[in-house]
C-alpha cells in the first residue's frame, strides 16, 4: 500500500492506483463529470471552451474524459480531439476507425500461426537398436 498526497486538496491518502486523488476529491470529480455529461447532452453545439466554463471544469479534464471514452460527441458537435495516430478529428477515444483497423491488422500479423513442418520419415540408421545377449 502506498501513501500519497492528493493532487486536488493535498491531503494524505492510501493510493490504490488510478487517478491520484483522495476519495473526497474523486467523488467531486465524478459529480463534475455527471454535470458535464448532462450539459453536453442538452447543448450539443457548444464548443469545448464553453462547456469547460459552464461546468467549471478544465479543458484538459474534458479531453481526458474524451480519451477515456467516458464522453462522446455527436457528428454535428464542434467538439473533437485529434487521433493520436494520424491527427484526424475524432469524437471519442484515442484513435480514429482507420487507425484502429490498421493496428488490429498489425497485431494479428504478429501472432500468425507457426508453420508446422511435415514429419520426416525415420531412416534405418536413426532407429533405436537393442543388443541381444
Amino acid at each position: 500500500m502506498e501513501v500519497r498526497n492528493c493532487k486536488g486538496c493535498g491531503m494524505l491518502f492510501n493510493y490504490m492506483g488510478g487517478v491520484p486523488l483522495c476519495p473526497s476529491c474523486l467523488k467531486k470529480l465524478d459529480e463534475k463529470f455527471e454535470i458535464t455529461k448532462e450539459y453536453v447532452r442538452e447543448n450539443p453545439h457548444a464548443n469545448i471552451q464553453v462547456v469547460a466554463e459552464e461546468c467549471e471544469v478544465s479543458v484538459a479534464q474534458i479531453k481526458r474524459w474524451i480519451r477515456e471514452e467516458r464522453l462522446a460527441f455527436s457528428e454535428e458537435s464542434q467538439i473533437g480531439i485529434e487521433c493520436e495516430g494520424c491527427g484526424k478529428m475524432i469524437r471519442t477515444g484515442r484513435f480514429c476507425d482507420s487507425c484502429k483497423t490498421r493496428m488490429a491488422n498489425q497485431f494479428q500479423n504478429l501472432y500468425e500461426k507457426p508453420k508446422v513442418e511435415p514429419k520426416k520419415k525415420e531412416k534405418e540408421k536413426d532407429k533405436m537398436r537393442f543388443l541381444d545377449n
